[in-house]
């Protein structure tokens, strides 16, 4: 899965801390390999984010995606419950 970066994620990654930047990086080696995996609890979204999914870093933080093609999705945003308000 070939994975772009919107500028918004990109402002949003780089406030992280670097030990989460570092489990953000073993969850999307998951994602390249099934972006649909268990672990990452992946999730088709609704209302104002219909269309994208959503799947879990850890129990706080979440990554916004929408597949554009097939094996390309852009990683929209990334933070917490409240990225979805």
């Amino acid at each position: 899965m070939k994975i772009l970066y919107h500028k918004k994620f990109h402002k949003l990654y780089y406030k992280l801390s670097d030990q989460l930047k570092s489990l953000i990086e073993e969850k999307t080696n998951i994602f390249n390999k099934n972006p649909f995996d268990a672990q990452l609890k992946t999730h088709k979204l609704h209302g104002k984010f219909d269309g994208f999914y959503s799947f879990s870093v850890n129990y706080e933080i979440r990554i916004i995606f929408e597949i554009i093609e097939i094996n390309t999705a852009m990683f929209y945003l990334i933070g917490r419950h409240d990225i979805y308000d």
